[in-house]
C-alpha cells in the first residue's frame, strides 16, 4: 500500500522506521532481530537506506597502490522484499543519485516494481567519505530532482530507451527528503524551501525529515513550508541520542541544534548508559508533543538498533 493511502486512512499518529542494511557478509537475521521487537507497535512501513561505493586502497606486491570501489552495505533490495515477505508491511527502499548509472538505477526501480514495492524515497545521496564533497557518476544523476523526475516519468511509461514499445507504466509513490535546520550544503533557507517546493511540484507525495532535537525548529519550520505552498504530508523524522560521544558528532555532522537544557543533561551523565536514559527520555518528550500536534508519523532512526526505540515505542503507542 502506498504511503499516501496510509495517511489518507487514520486519524491517529502512526509509526514507522528506518534500518540499515548489514554489513557484507552478515546474515539478514541480523536485520530481523532489530525488528522483531519493534512489531508489536504495528509499524506501517519500514524504510531501508542504499548505500553507495566507498573506497579502499590496497597495497600491491610490486610497491604500487591500486584503489579499490567496495559497497559495504548492500542488498537493498532483497532486504525490503525479505521484510515484506516475512512481516507482511511495506518497505520503503531509499533510492540515490550517487554511485550509479542512470541505467542501473532504472533497473532497481524495475526490480522494485515488479516485487510489488509500491514506495520508495527519493535522495541525492552523501559523498564518498574519502571525497568530502559530492561527485555523481559520470552517466549518473546529479540532483534529487532529477532522480525524482525520472521516477515520475517512469510511473507516466516513460524510460531511458525511448524505443520501447508501449512500455508499462510504473506506480510508486514517491517520498523525498527535507531539513528543518536546512541543508547544511543550501545557500539559505530561501533556496532549501524552493527546492523543496519543486519536489513537491514535480509529483512528490510526501516528505521525511531530517532529525532534529529541537521541536521549535521543527514547528517553525513546518509552518514556513505551508506558507510557502508545500501542502504534502510531512513526516518528522527522530532519533533518541544513545552515548555521550553523540552530543558532539551529531550537530557537526548534521548540523543540528541541541537544546541547552537537554547539551547540559547529557554532558552530566556519569556514563553511556545514563547518556542514553536521558535520549530516550528526551525523546519520548519530543514524540508525544508532535503526536499532541497533529503529526502524521513518527519516524524513527534506529541505526538498526531497536533497543531506544522500543522504549520510547512503549511510553507513546
Amino acid at each position: 500500500m502506498k504511503i499516501t493511502e496510509y495517511l489518507s486512512r487514520s486519524t491517529e499518529t502512526l509509526f514507522s522506521f528506518e534500518i540499515l542494511p548489514p554489513l557484507k557478509g552478515d546474515s539478514i537475521q541480523t536485520i530481523f532481530d532489530g525488528i522483531d521487537p519493534l512489531m508489536e507497535f504495528k509499524p506501517k512501513f519500514v524504510d531501508v537506506t542504499y548505500h553507495r561505493e566507498e573506497f579502499a586502497y590496497k597495497n600491491n606486491s610490486d610497491g604500487t597502490i591500486s584503489k579499490m570501489t567496495i559497497r559495504k552495505r548492500p542488498g537493498t533490495v532483497g532486504i525490503c522484499a525479505g521484510i515484506m515477505n516475512r512481516y507482511k508491511v511495506d518497505a520503503v527502499p531509499h533510492v540515490l543519485c550517487g554511485g550509479f548509472t542512470k541505467e542501473e538505477t532504472e533497473n532497481m526501480l524495475l526490480d522494485l516494481h515488479f516485487l510489488g514495492i509500491d514506495n520508495v524515497l527519493v535522495l541525492r545521496g552523501d559523498p564518498v567519505k574519502s571525497e568530502g564533497i559530492f561527485n555523481p557518476h559520470p552517466d549518473g544523476y546529479c540532483y534529487a530532482t532529477e532522480l525524482l523526475e525520472a521516477v515520475e516519468n517512469m510511473n507516466k511509461g516513460i524510460y531511458q530507451d525511448s524505443s520501447l514499445i508501449s512500455p508499462s507504466p510504473t506506480n510508486f509513490c514517491t517520498g523525498v527528503a527535507a531539513y528543518p535546520e536546512k541543508h547544511f550544503e543550501a545557500a539559505s533557507f530561501e533556496s532549501d524551501m524552493k527546492f523543496l517546493k519543486m519536489k513537491q511540484d514535480m509529483g512528490a507525495d510526501y516528505i521525511v525529515t531530517q532529525m532534529f532535537f529541537d521541536n521549535t525548529k521543527y514547528f517553525e519550520w513546518v509552518k514556513s513550508c505551508r506558507e510557502n505552498g508545500i501542502t504534502i504530508p510531512i513526516i518528522p523524522g527522530l532519533k533518541p541520542l544513545t552515548t555521550k560521544k553523540q552530543m558532539d558528532i551529531l550537530p557537526k555532522i548534521f548540523y543540528l541544534h541541541m537544546p541547552d537544557e537537554f547539551k547540559r543533561a547529557v554532558h552530566e551523565a556519569k556514563d553511556d548508559n545514563a547518556a542514553k536514559e536521558i535520549g530516550i527520555e528526551w525523546c519520548i518528550q519530543q514524540s508525544k508533543e508532535l503526536m499532541a500536534a497533529g503529526a502524521p508519523v513518527l519516524h524513527y532512526y534506529t541505526m538498526s538498533k531497536s533497543q531506544a526505540v522500543k522504549k520510547i515505542c512503549e511510553a507513546i503507542f
